[in-house]
């Protein structure tokens, strides 16, 4: 029962990640997406893509991977990808995933806790085409609407290309599709 009730403190906690506003909009919509649909298009995104991965990818541990990826971001916020890659973020991040992972029962922490770190890392096949597949959704967000959060933010097509270089490293086919389009978002202006 004590275990039970823990899990249930820890479903209540990760509610709180619906309200963590992020800086795109989802294709369509005014309003911004928050963290939690976020983790959901990832892993419906890694469910249809897995089969193109660069390498073969265990989908259920990607899953796992996309699912906790963000938890951090109950306690650190969201920031702009463009920026936030910095020790301090990533160590607030870390932080906040041990506390809020930290409500399971007694080493059910242990594989999640894991698996966050792999993810971090991006060494394994798996954490690589989980950090490759996290990054499509925000690059489609401004892809079809106008590239609203990269102008808002003043963000050049050096960034853009230097951060999500990273989905060659999980899916070389994809990474060519979206330097494709990422290349018409430039000549619309959308980059600097």
């Amino acid at each position: 029962m004590e275990n039970l009730e823990k899990i249930l403190r820890f479903i209540v906690e990760i509610e709180k990640l619906k309200d963590v506003h992020r800086k795109t909009r989802p294709v369509g919509l005014s309003r911004y997406e928050n963290s939690a649909e976020h983790s959901w298009h990832v892993c419906l995104s890694a469910l249809m893509l897995y089969q193109h991965a660069d390498e073969p990818v265990d989908i259920n541990r990607v899953i796992k991977m996309l699912l906790i990826h963000d938890l951090g971001e109950i306690d650190a916020g969201d920031t702009i990808i463009y920026a936030s890659e910095t020790p301090e973020l990533k160590a607030a991040e870390a932080e906040g995933v041990k506390r809020v992972l930290g409500l399971l029962p007694e080493g059910m922490d242990t594989e999640f806790i894991t698996l966050w770190y792999e993810f971090e890392a991006g060494e394994t096949a798996d954490a690589k085409f989980a950090k490759a597949v996290d990054r499509v959704p925000p690059l489609l967000h401004n892809l079809h609407g106008d590239g609203h959060s990269w102008r808002a933010h003043d963000v050049s097509k050096a960034q853009v290309f230097s951060i999500n270089e990273r989905i060659g490293k999980g899916c070389l086919a994809l990474w060519e599709l979206l330097k494709i389009k990422l290349n018409v978002a430039v000549t619309k202006g959308w980059l600097k």
